[in-house]
Parts: C-alpha cells; structure tokens; sequence
C-alpha cells in the first residue's frame, strides 16, 4: 500500500493527457489522510491551479461554509477531485482525462479508506455513482457501493450561479454530519 505522498509525486509527474502540459500545479487533495469522510469534486479550477489545493476558490469557501454549519472541520475531511490538473477555461472534464486520472482517486481511497464518499456535483456523481446520475433529483440519495456509503450533493460552484438550491444543500450536509457521527461511534 502507498502512502498519500507517494501517490501525489506520481501524480505530479504524470502526463497522461495533454493536461499534465498545462496545469500549474497538480491539485491532488488535502485533508486527514486517515479520514471518514472524503469529497470528490470533478476538476480543480484556475485558483485551486495557481495554488496546488483543491477547492479554495468561491465555490470552496461556499463548502467551508457549509461543513461550518453543520459542524464538520475541513482538517477532519479529505478533499479532492477526479482530475488532479484544470481544464482549460474550466470546461467539463473529457472521458478520456478522466480515464487518465481515475487511477490516482483509486489509490487515494484505497489509502484514506473512508466510510462515507460524497460526490460534489453530477459529473463526479455520474463516474463514481453512476453514469446517468441526476444530479437534481438524486441528491441526497444514498448508495453503498463496496465498502462506502455514497452520496452526492449540488457542486457548490453550481449554487454560486443558482441560489435557489442552497437550502436543499443544507438539508443534505445535514444527513451526511448524523451518518458521519453515527460512522464514528
């Protein structure tokens, strides 16, 4: 088994795709690497390229807000993404990048090994849950898939553009604060 360090050299590394040829910096997650409770979103964007950490822009600081209250600690959690390098003027992330970077979320699992795994957004939802996941009636919706309880939530970059949902957010990272807790005990 490797430890998070040597994975994330390998994944600075990499240039599977034309992306490695791009990026700044290979965003490859943050957090307790023995946590419970991880969050993949989908690919970093300019700020989480300029600074090597996933999910430090706007929507990032929106999900700080909502682990706040609901009492989770960002240090307690892990975050990353499926791709570990931008896309280009942030567009969704092709089949085959995915592809290319799936191994490294693979191996940042099996090595954190939490028991819960929250998708931020569909498109995360929709490699890891799913491939039709809907991410507008699905939310919150519950999946164990070998040994995690996955769920997914509205990408919060998603709830800078549409505010209206940011109360079904909250009622989602609500459920997974007492799954989380119940985890734990």
């Amino acid at each position: 088994m490797q430890d998070l360090e040597s994975i994330r050299k390998k994944c600075a590394e990499c240039h599977e795709c034309e992306l490695g040829n791009t990026r700044t910096n290979c965003v490859f997650g943050v957090g307790d690497p023995d946590a419970d409770l991880m969050f993949v979103g989908e690919a970093p964007g300019e700020q989480e390229d300029l600074s090597g950490e996933p999910f430090v822009g706007r929507a990032g600081q929106l999900l700080d807000k909502y682990l706040y209250a609901v009492g989770i600690e960002r240090s307690e959690v892990f975050i990353t993404n499926i791709l570990k390098c931008r896309p280009p003027k942030n567009r969704d992330p092709l089949p085959e990048e995915e592809d290319a970077c799936i191994g490294f979320l693979r191996e940042q699992v099996k090595t954190v090994k939490p028991k819960i795994i929250v998708c931020l957004g569909r498109i995360a939802a929709m490699r890891l849950i799913k491939p039709d996941f809907k991410i507008t009636k699905e939310h919150g919706v519950w999946y164990e898939k070998g040994n995690y309880l996955m769920t997914a939530v509205y990408h919060p970059a998603l709830l800078l553009r549409d505010p209206r949902k940011k109360e079904e957010m909250l009622v989602d990272m609500k459920v997974i604060k007492e799954k989380y807790d119940f985890l734990r005990q």
